[in-house]
């Protein structure tokens, strides 16, 4: 039996495998428990066989499993293996699937992640929660307040300010009740304030340990969270071919809708990472806000493409420049030219 590729779906209790020789015959088919399924793969497959897994929970935890063992993965996207799902959908034709979808010779990869770089990412997916909330919180005063005839200030910072001198002002018509659950409310809000602070040091802290986001933070319109997110996202830049393919998978490529010999670009696809996608788009935007009185070559870039398109797409277009451009500087471990900016690709 001499299996050379292994599509296996993980559970949170069954895992199922499927692998195949190098005909592409069945081999081996099994449902494991979760304490088990490692070992019986390790004597059933040989050391250097290829395992597949979809990108979904824990995926990457087995991922570095399984490279302690000896084996590469290849994690593949969930939409790149639901053509190869036969017939009805179960566990073991799902296994079966990703197994075909590893054979495909044009299949997208994602990077396995270290431990390193999950940390990193939950701390930017905790502060994104701590930024949502604090924006419900701060609209639930807007609503409340407005109840008794205050108008709250445009800007969560001038909202802050204004709610200690509504909690002191003796003469606005708030009732004593309603005055100590709006200092409740002005409680969660510092207490929210203080989480995200504490969060942007710690992200800061990361990236000063970190030699790639370091030099990520060379680049115009890049501070720390979005230096800390690329460097997440695009790991040692080697599971993205070129430039253009990173900036697609965060979507920041057109869509197109072409037939007939007829190419028909749309809009931005807004596929893949959202959150890096926003980050780069508000950097581009305080880069373009920013850009009257340079004379760089970017900055006359930038400025020729304000003047002929919309500024939403010379800010776009910026944010895809950066996403190529960072790929480059991690792929090639090199540093950032200016000179070469408005060439990237």
């Amino acid at each position: 039996m001499n299996i050379i590729r292994v599509g296996v779906d993980i559970a949170k209790s069954v895992f199922h495998v499927h692998g195949v020789d190098r005909h592409g015959q069945t081999r081996w088919q099994g449902k494991y428990s979760r304490n088990k399924w490692l070992n019986a793969l390790s004597r059933k497959v040989p050391v250097g066989t290829e395992i597949g897994m979809e990108t979904c929970a824990s995926a990457h935890h087995w991922a570095r499993e399984l490279q302690r063992r000896g084996y590469p993965v290849r994690l593949i996207a969930p939409q790149f293996v639901k053509p190869y799902v036969k017939s009805n959908k179960n566990d073991r034709v799902d296994a079966e699937a990703i197994c075909e979808a590893m054979s495909r010779p044009n299949m997208r990869y994602a990077a396995p992640k270290t431990a390193a770089q999950q940390d990193v990412q939950a701390a930017h997916r905790i502060r994104e929660e701590l930024v949502s909330q604090r924006t419900a919180k701060a609209n639930q005063i807007r609503g409340l307040i407005g109840e008794y005839g205050i108008v709250a200030p445009v800007g969560i910072q001038q909202m802050r300010n204004a709610l200690s001198r509504w909690l002191e002002d003796a003469e606005n018509g708030l009732s004593d009740r309603f005055r100590i659950l709006l200092n409740g409310l002005a409680e969660d809000l510092r207490y929210l304030d203080d989480r995200i602070v504490a969060l942007d040091e710690e992200i800061a802290e990361s990236v000063k340990q970190d030699p790639v986001a370091r030099r990520l933070m060379t680049l115009r319109g890049v501070g720390p969270l979005t230096a800390s997110a690329l460097s997440g996202a695009l790991g040692d830049g080697k599971a993205f071919r070129r430039g253009r393919d990173f900036a697609a998978s965060i979507g920041l490529t057109p869509r197109q809708h072409s037939t007939g010999g007829r190419d028909r670009l749309l809009g931005i696809s807004k596929r893949g990472d959202s959150y890096l996608r926003k980050l780069l788009v508000h950097g581009a935007r305080a880069v373009l806000r920013h850009v009257d009185g340079k004379d760089d070559g970017l900055s006359r870039w930038l400025k020729g493409l304000a003047s002929r398109k919309h500024v939403n797409v010379a800010t776009v277009a910026l944010a895809n420049k950066t996403a190529r451009i960072a790929w480059a500087l991690v792929h090639n471990e090199s540093t950032y030219d200016e000179g070469l900016a408005t060439a990237a690709a």
